[in-house]
């Protein structure tokens, strides 16, 4: 059974989050859709939430979120202890960061980046895992001491 992969956008990313759905479906991926459910006008706030409260959780294994630019559901994500949400545009970072930084949650701008580049991005987020090298669980280590000190869970 491939990864369960929490999905949100708001209305600036709803277009894009359902072609993305699809096509995680078609590859045999879990998808939990938190919404937004149609192009209405919508707050990425309330996506970023659901999507980072399931990761954190543990009710998925990583989270995508998708708004116009990627950067309000980032910030959003963020605010939630043991998300490591960011924003990549290209497939080097959407690997990189989880190879590296053990990124859980990938978010993209629909007005940035194309159907078939979100879904090479998508691929490599997914298909990455974190290297467990010294200097990246030492680093890792340091996020999470920042968290404990100034995020209450």
């Amino acid at each position: 059974m491939k990864a369960k992969v929490a999905l949100g956008a708001d209305h600036g990313g709803f277009a894009l989050k359902e072609v993305i759905a699809r096509y995680l479906a078609g590859k045999g991926y879990e998808v939990l859709d938190y919404g937004a459910k149609n192009a209405e006008p919508s707050d990425y706030p309330d996506f970023a939430g659901a999507v980072a409260a399931a990761v954190r959780d543990g009710e998925a294994d990583r989270g995508i979120l998708i708004c116009g630019s990627g950067v309000g559901a980032s910030i959003a994500a963020n605010k939630f202890p043991g998300v490591r949400a960011a924003i990549c545009h290209d497939t080097f970072s959407a690997h990189q960061g989880v190879e590296d930084d053990d990124m859980n949650v990938l978010c993209m701008g629909e007005r940035i980046v194309g159907t078939e580049l979100a879904k090479e991005i998508v691929d490599r987020f997914l298909a990455a895992r974190f290297s467990g090298l010294e200097r990246h669980v030492r680093r890792l280590g340091k996020i999470k001491k920042i968290e404990r000190e100034y995020m209450k869970s």
